[in-house]
């Protein structure tokens, strides 16, 4: 199953992409705080009985393994989240093109922080594939055009939520490969979305939010159901069981499946078709990825 880990990677931000397209436009009508905190919540409740299972080794954790956790659900289950979600409500989940931009950006972050926080080592070849993946994934976006960044005023609003995304779940990525260098990714998985509930219970109360959660709508509660099982707590199962095998380098390129997902979901949907430069640069950017998992299986130890 090892050489099935990038695999797990590239499902889990495939389902991302489902989510932000697909599930997360139902929650619009809620306060973002509010909808981070539910979908953290469900999630950690239905995982309890994994702390049960093997609550002795949390007490084996060390200080620096909580750090890298509370990094983990600071960055990515709280502030990342909270962003993303609101760069998508913003736009109204429709111009979209931005906020996908952005999220390029993120290989560029994690790449960065995995040479500085990790001393993770890559052959001169993979940058070389990154490099190609993040172009691959411009073109499949916007062709040989540029990003129109004067729609609106909430197009630019989005555009610094969806940088604030990229860069803290780059952070995240780092946080994450080492938070599981001593537990197992269904532990990591829990420790994530419990903190990460710990910490948007506060931010809820503090923003008022939690008082409206009587507003929630029993369509509503379905998605944040939804959601634990598929997009939620199920991609980050994936995600960590992958992460766990290969390096964070290799698992943020792959985690451009997000924005390749959005965009042919985009396509299906909404029908916004692609142009054949789009395509060219689907098939450059899933080559590309491909190439990566290729390198981490064959010449990088994680």
């Amino acid at each position: 199953m090892g050489r099935l880990a990038p695999l797990f990677v590239i499902i889990a931000a495939a389902l991302w992409g489902f989510d932000g397209i697909v599930l997360r436009p139902a929650l619009y009508s809620l306060p973002v705080p509010l909808v981070v905190f539910i979908e953290s919540t469900i999630v950690a409740l239905l995982l309890s009985p994994i702390f049960i299972r093997q609550y002795s080794k949390i007490k084996t954790l060390s200080q620096k393994d909580w750090l890298a956790f509370l990094g983990v659900a600071l960055f990515g289950g709280a502030i990342g989240t909270m962003a993303i979600t609101k760069a998508l409500f913003y736009v109204n989940f429709v111009n979209l093109s931005i906020v996908i931009l952005i999220q390029k950006l993120q290989p560029v972050f994690a790449l960065s922080l995995a040479g500085l926080l990790l001393k993770e080592k890559l052959p001169k070849i993979f940058f070389l594939w990154a490099f190609l993946a993040i172009t691959g994934a411009y073109f499949m976006t916007f062709g040989f055009s540029l990003p129109n960044f004067l729609t609106g005023d909430k197009t630019l609003v989005a555009a610094g939520f969806s940088l604030i995304a990229a860069i803290s779940f780059s952070s995240s990525t780092v946080f994450s490969k080492r938070a599981l260098r001593d537990v197992g990714f269904e532990m990591g998985t829990y420790l994530r979305f419990l903190l990460s509930a710990v910490i948007m219970i506060v931010i809820a109360t503090l923003m008022g939010d939690i008082k409206t959660i009587s507003s929630v709508s029993a369509y509503q509660w379905m998605i944040f159901l939804i959601i634990a099982f598929t997009t939620g707590g199920a991609a980050i199962f994936l995600y960590y069981y992958g992460l766990k095998k290969i390096t964070a380098s290799v698992a943020t390129i792959c985690e451009l499946a997000f924005p390749l997902t959005a965009v042919v979901l985009e396509y299906f949907i909404h029908r916004n078709i692609l142009n054949p430069v789009q395509w060219i640069g689907v098939a450059v950017l899933i080559f590309s990825i491909l190439k990566v998992s290729r390198i981490n299986l064959n010449n990088v130890k994680s």
